[in-house]
C-alpha cells in the first residue's frame, strides 16, 4: 500500500517574498524577448565597489576559506561595533554583536529566540513582507499598525501603544521605511523605545536603510536609548548601502543573553558567515566612503525624477520619500485595485511594479514602484506608465 507523504503545518505557512515571484514572471517574459522595466525589486544597479571586492579576493588568496565563529570574525564584531559608536553614539561590547548570513534572516533569529506560539508581534503596515512571512511560519500573532498617507506613512507611537496587550511580546519598527520611503522622527522613535520598555517588550529596529537618508534628513536609532542593553535589538547589513546584495551579509546587535542565543541558531542553521565575505563588510565600513556617499546622491536624483513624472500623471499621486529607494503611490482615483494595477502596467507598458497589498492589507490603492534603477529606465518607465494611464481614460 502506497502511503501519501505530507507536509509539515509549518511547510504550509510558508509564503516567501512576493517581489521574487514578480521578479520571476517578468523574466519569462524577458526570455520571450519583450522589453521589461523593472521597477518591482530593491537590488541595486551599482556594482560592489572594487576595494570591497578585492578585500574579499585577498582573504581568499590568504587560505580564509574554512569554517569561523559562527558569531563572526573578531574583525568584523569589533568592525560593526566601531561603526554602532560613530553612528548611533554608544559602544556595544562583542559578545552583543552577531555576524549573520544576510539581513533577512535575522527576522526570523529574533523572533524564533523571542516570541512564542500565540504571542503577538506589533508591526508596520504596509512593511516588509518578511516579517509577515516569519510571522506566520512561527505561528506568532501579527497586530498590524495601518501607516497613514496622511502622516506620511510614519508609525504613529500612539497606534503601537493602544495595540499593546498582555500578548505582546515584540515591536518592529523599521526607519527609513521598505515601502514607503518614510522617515520616522527621533521624537516618535524614542517614544516607541519608551513604550517598548515600560511594558517589557523587545524593539526590533530594522535599520537597513539607516545610510539612505536624503535632503539633510538625520537617522535615529532607538538603540541610543539602552545601548541594546535592555529591550533593542538592531537589523542591519550591506546589501542595499553597499550594493552589496548577492554577497548575503548582515549584523545584529541586541542585549547579550539574546545575541547568544541567536547565534546559536545561526551555528545550528548555517554554521557560519564565509569569512572572506566579512572581510568584505570590514572593507566596506572601515574604507574610503566617497563611492558610497555618490550612490546616494545618484539615487536622490533618481527619486526626484521620479516623483515629478509619477506626479504629472493624472489619477497618480506620490509623497517624495526621505530615505531608502523606494515610492509608494497612490492608485485610488485609477478605480482598480492595486493587483489589477500592477497586472495592467506588466501586460500593458511592460512595467513590473508591486502591488501594496504585498506589503499588508493597508497597502490597498497603492503600489510601489523602487527608484534602485537607472535614470534612462526610469525616463522610459513613466513614458510607458503614462501613455498606459491615458489609454484607460480615451
Amino acid at each position: 500500500m502506497k502511503h501519501k507523504k505530507l507536509l509539515s503545518q509549518a511547510a504550509h505557512r510558508i509564503e516567501g517574498q512576493p517581489m521574487f515571484k514578480l521578479l520571476e514572471k517578468a523574466q519569462k517574459l524577458e526570455q520571450q524577448g519583450e522589453n521589461i522595466i523593472h521597477f518591482e525589486i530593491g537590488d541595486p544597479d551599482f556594482a560592489t565597489p572594487k576595494h570591497i571586492i578585492e578585500a574579499a579576493y585577498s582573504s581568499m588568496k590568504a587560505g580564509e576559506t574554512h569554517y569561523t565563529s559562527s558569531m563572526g570574525l573578531y574583525d568584523m564584531r569589533v568592525a560593526a561595533a566601531e561603526a554602532t559608536k560613530s553612528s548611533r553614539g554608544f559602544m556595544p561590547s562583542i559578545d552583543q554583536v552577531l555576524i549573520t548570513p544576510g539581513a533577512n534572516i535575522i527576522i526570523y533569529l529574533v523572533i524564533k529566540c523571542l516570541v512564542n506560539q500565540g504571542e503577538e508581534i506589533i508591526l508596520p503596515d504596509p512593511g516588509f513582507p518578511t516579517y509577515y512571512s516569519v510571522i506566520k511560519f512561527c505561528d506568532t500573532v501579527p497586530v498590524c499598525v495601518p501607516l497613514k498617507e496622511e502622516n506620511r506613512f510614519r508609525m504613529n507611537p500612539d497606534d503601537i501603544r493602544k495595540a499593546i496587550t498582555p500578548k505582546t511580546r515584540l515591536i518592529i519598527i523599521n526607519s527609513p521605511s521598505n515601502p514607503t520611503g518614510a522617515v520616522m522622527n527621533a521624537e516618535e522613535i524614542d517614544e516607541v523605545s519608551k513604550i517598548a520598555a515600560d511594558n517589557g517588550v523587545y524593539l526590533l529596529s530594522d535599520e537597513i536603510y539607516s545610510r539612505m537618508m536624503y535632503d539633510g534628513g538625520k537617522f535615529h536609532s532607538p538603540s541610543s536609548n539602552d545601548h541594546c542593553l535592555e529591550n533593542t535589538i538592531l537589523l542591519n547589513g550591506f546589501s542595499k548601502a553597499f550594493a552589496m546584495t548577492g554577497w548575503r551579509l548582515g549584523v545584529t546587535i541586541g542585549p547579550k543573553e539574546v545575541i547568544e542565543k541567536m547565534g546559536l541558531l545561526v551555528q545550528t542553521l548555517c554554521s557560519c558567515v564565509p569569512p572572506f565575505i566579512q572581510r568584505a563588510g570590514i572593507a566596506a565600513i572601515n574604507d574610503d566612503q566617497t563611492e558610497i556617499r555618490k550612490m546616494i546622491e545618484i539615487y536622490k536624483q533618481r527619486r526626484d525624477l521620479l516623483v515629478e513624472g509619477l506626479n504629472s500623471i493624472p489619477k497618480l499621486s506620490c509623497l517624495k520619500s526621505e530615505g531608502a529607494f523606494y515610492l509608494f503611490v497612490n492608485i485610488k482615483q485609477t478605480a482598480m485595485t492595486s493587483e489589477e494595477f500592477a497586472d495592467f502596467m506588466l501586460e500593458k507598458a511592460r512595467v513590473a511594479l508591486l502591488p501594496g497589498t504585498n506589503f499588508g492589507k493597508f497597502g490597498q490603492g497603492y503600489v510601489r514602484l523602487t527608484y534602485a534603477t537607472g535614470i534612462e529606465q526610469i525616463k522610459e518607465g513613466i513614458k510607458r506608465i503614462e501613455k498606459a494611464m491615458k489609454s484607460i481614460s480615451s
